[in-house]
């Protein structure tokens, strides 16, 4: 397999300052356009795990680009341009910090929620005698706070973030527009590729006053996919639904007695679980592209990222 690229330190022609998140690397270029270079870590439960899976960081960018080209008629967004199939140039906006949850179906975080008790989820009232992986009447929006790299995302209710003063109720509601909006689209997109788009996050910010959308979209980080075929068989049954996203990552973590708690272990990333979660990468963008993947292949890609920022910057 490629080597896994953990981590980037560029100086590029007008950076005035690099950002390290949980598996991006974004650099500042004159306070005015942002580099984000898409790594090959991973994090689960908000933990930066020891290990990088190779061509991670291109599927998300480029299933990222697409889907910002696919719905850049539903609102602004921030790209420019991809580069490298690594890296998506973008406009820098001032972010909201919040993310805009948006569920289809009661799984993950909120099943748990649900099953322990909770029939309200960042002030949406959840119905009665829900299962795990239903489809709720119509999609609900959960947001949460966006936390700082090592501390986990908490919910909130629209109520508290205008309260907070984090957007106002005009922003809120373009935000709320824009979410709905996306969501659909990539339901149907996801739908023609015989998939379901489960839930999924979207970040926003402001680019010369004017609300767009910024980071990745429906990528396997973002967004949880289940197979269509079989989803009712498996639901009647009570059976776990087969899924493309980042929730097996998490199962494994917790089957292995991990869920990012104080004094918890990160269990031993043998080469045979890195492969397997690539090949898990490799088929969602696979799956929801309708492409083949190609695999970019390079002894640095390091020093191949430079190469075609540089170029790009140059121009």
């Amino acid at each position: 397999m490629n080597k896994a690229l953990i981590k980037t330190n560029y100086h590029f022609p007008g950076q005035v300052g690099v950002y390290n998140g949980k598996v991006r690397d974004v650099y500042n270029i004159e306070g005015k356009t942002l580099v984000m270079v898409a790594t090959d870590r991973i994090s689960a439960f908000d933990v930066i795990l020891p290990e990088g899976i190779p061509y991670k960081g291109q599927v998300l960018n480029q299933i990222a680009s697409k889907f910002l080209d696919a719905t850049a008629d539903i609102c602004p967004n921030w790209k420019l341009a991809t580069p490298d199939p690594m890296v998506t140039v973008g406009k820098m906006c001032k972010g909201f910090p919040v993310e805009m949850i948006v569920r289809g179906y009661l799984c993950g975080s909120a099943w748990r929620a649900y099953r322990d008790g909770a029939r309200e989820l960042c002030g949406v009232k959840l119905p009665e005698g829900m299962k795990e992986n239903q489809k709720f009447p119509e999609p609900i929006i959960t947001p949460t706070t966006k936390a700082e790299i090592g501390d986990h995302d908490e919910n909130i209710s629209k109520a508290e973030i205008l309260a907070k003063g984090l957007a106002t109720p005009e922003q809120y509601e373009v935000m709320e527009k824009y979410t709905l909006a996306l969501f659909r689209r990539g339901t149907e997109i996801a739908a023609k590729r015989g998939l379901i788009l489960v839930d999924t996050k979207y970040e926003f910010g402001l680019s010369d006053g004017e609300i767009t959308l910024m980071d990745e979209i429906h990528t396997p980080d973002s967004s949880r996919y289940f197979y269509s075929e079989g989803y009712e068989e498996k639901f009647r049954a009570g059976e776990p639904q087969k899924q493309l996203s980042k929730e097996f990552v998490r199962e494994w973590l917790m089957d292995n007695g991990f869920q990012g708690k104080a004094g918890q272990k990160v269990p031993e990333m043998t080469p045979e679980i890195v492969e397997s979660i690539s090949n898990r990468y490799i088929e969602l963008y696979e799956h929801i592209t309708g492409e083949k993947f190609n695999k970019e292949t390079h002894d640095d890609p390091e020093k191949r990222i430079e190469k075609n920022v540089m170029e790009y910057l140059s121009k």
